[in-house]
């Protein structure tokens, strides 16, 4: 599709919007200061079931719950689109592309070295190629510098640093961000992703950023055994995990979100459903 006047490299103006989604940009336009903060627990028995069984019938590498829950995240945006909308500039726009980013540390040491690893999902994707993706933006983090790590290493040399920060802001915030930059910077995504679980630590709060275009944020906390009730009164322990999720408030309402999560829950409790692409329908 050819862009039309006001679009973005990166969006698409949304040009038939409800007025309260017309007004609420240009009464609150910093991202930080909208935030809605979400949490929802994920009954892990069919998935890691479900993890095992295909790690039995596969000789190449295994996948793991990460994998799955970011799948599964990617699906959801996918099925949801306007939980891949953003706001810039007091517009708002639909996302041109389903990516996702997540750190990666190079060592588990306290002066261990962060970098960023970034995704880009096709509607053909599915589970086994979207694992294959982010193994190898692994291995790439933890074997040689990231373009993001590089376009920063670079910057931190040149003089000047508040004239650079404050024309890149301006660019940022009208989409004259180079495709370059864009393509590496993993606050131009459609999520962004932080496994806490995997250092130990439960769910906590991820702050929104007003720099970049991502709308939503999501926090993966530690697997842990606990009771659940049945509706008879009867109490079973169940490996569960949380997940939670800072999103812009403008983007969507109330009820968008909690159909989202309804459907991310189902996904990630039913891991089956992300062998087809992820642009194939779910019921929900």
């Amino acid at each position: 599709m050819a862009r039309r006047w006001g679009d973005r490299r990166d969006g698409t103006l949304i040009r038939d919007l409800d007025s309260m989604h017309y007004i609420m940009p240009l009464m609150y336009p910093n991202r930080c200061d909208n935030e809605a903060c979400m949490r929802i627990t994920i009954n892990l028995a069919k998935t890691e079931e479900y993890i095992k069984q295909v790690n039995q019938e596969i000789d190449g590498p295994k996948i793991n719950l990460f994998q799955v829950i970011i799948t599964a995240a990617l699906k959801t945006i996918r099925l949801r689109p306007q939980m891949n909308r953003f706001i810039a500039n007091k517009n708002l726009y639909q996302r041109n592309n389903l990516t996702a980013a997540f750190t990666v540390k190079k060592t588990f040491e306290d002066d261990g070295e962060e970098t960023l690893a970034r995704i880009v999902a096709e509607d053909s994707d599915t589970l086994k190629t979207l694992c294959s993706k982010v193994n190898a933006q692994i291995e790439l983090c933890k074997t040689s510098v990231d373009k993001s790590t590089e376009s920063m290493n670079f910057i931190q040399k040149l003089p000047f640093k508040h004239f650079i920060g404050a024309m890149a802001r301006v660019a940022d915030r009208h989409g004259w961000m180079p495709e370059s930059v864009i393509a590496s910077d993993p606050y131009q995504c459609s999520i962004v992703l932080t496994n806490l679980g995997s250092i130990g630590l439960n769910t906590g709060y991820h702050h929104m950023t007003n720099w970049g275009t991502t709308s939503v944020f999501m926090i993966i906390g530690k697997k842990k055994r606990r009771p659940v009730y049945d509706m008879d009164g009867n109490v079973t322990m169940k490996k569960q995990i949380d997940l939670s999720m800072t999103i812009d408030e403008r983007i969507a309402d109330g009820y968008y979100y909690a159909r989202t999560l309804k459907l991310l829950k189902k996904l990630i409790e039913n891991p089956e459903l992300l062998e087809k692409p992820i642009s194939t329908e779910v019921s929900f």
